[in-house]
């Protein structure tokens, strides 16, 4: 039984793939990263978490929001949770 403290198990599909944007997905695929790949956010995912914490992803002026600290931890606690698809 989890307790009030375990975070929810996440997914990919349902809470990952929603934050990358199209425009986040076709600025990264010509430096060969798929962003809407579970294999591929996996395999490049302390790069992606440097990133959207220091608010260099996405870049200034495309005109995408910087992810929240909310987005952020999101994204870590699926890191530390083995990346589930």
């Amino acid at each position: 039984m989890m307790s009030t403290h375990d975070p929810v198990q996440l997914s990919f599909a349902r809470d990952i793939r929603p934050m990358f944007s199209e425009m986040d997905i076709a600025h990264m695929q010509p430096f060969g990263m798929d962003l809407s790949n579970k294999d591929d956010v996996e395999a490049h995912a302390d790069a992606i978490y440097r990133e959207v914490k220091g608010k260099t992803m996405p870049p200034e002026g495309s005109g995408e929001p910087a992810w929240s600290d909310e987005m952020c931890d999101r994204f870590k606690t699926w890191q530390t949770q083995g990346c589930p698809p």
